[in-house]
């Protein structure tokens, strides 16, 4: 089977990493899946057809705080966040983050997998929009 594209899942929470992975893979994603931010960090990152699926609070670096380093590294993907706690402070970060979403845990497994489509697929109209402009650009 061909692969729809790449997740990077990071979520402390064993139990829903799990269940999140095989939602995932299921669906056809390849998924490469973490407890720790750190973890992740030390990991090759492809930013071609890939998003973040992020826990927005962990031990150690926070979901946006992973993605904050991530883009300081040049690494800047969609990001999905999950959270076992749904406050105003949470959504609010997500807002400001332009995230592609944020599920409460347990999560809605048809809605998420509906945000990761959609993340995935804005991600290719921003690279075909830059690659056009690029072309444009070296007549």
């Amino acid at each position: 089977m061909d692969m729809m594209g790449t997740i990077y899942l990071v979520d402390d929470d064993a139990s829903a990493r799990r269940g999140l992975r095989r939602l995932l893979l299921a669906a056809g994603y390849e998924v490469n899946a973490y407890a720790l931010p750190d973890e992740l960090l030390k990991s090759p990152i492809s930013d071609k057809d890939a998003c973040l699926i992020l826990d927005a609070r962990m031990p150690g670096l926070s979901g946006d705080a992973l993605q904050a380093e991530l883009a300081a590294n040049g690494i800047k993907l969609p990001v999905i966040f999950v959270t076992a706690d749904d406050d105003q402070q949470t959504r609010m970060k997500a807002l400001a983050l332009k995230a592609a979403g944020l599920f409460r845990k347990p999560v809605d497994g048809s809605a998420l997998l509906d945000a990761v489509a959609w993340a995935l697929e804005m991600q290719r109209q921003d690279n075909d929009t830059l690659k056009s402009v690029v072309r444009g650009g070296a007549k």
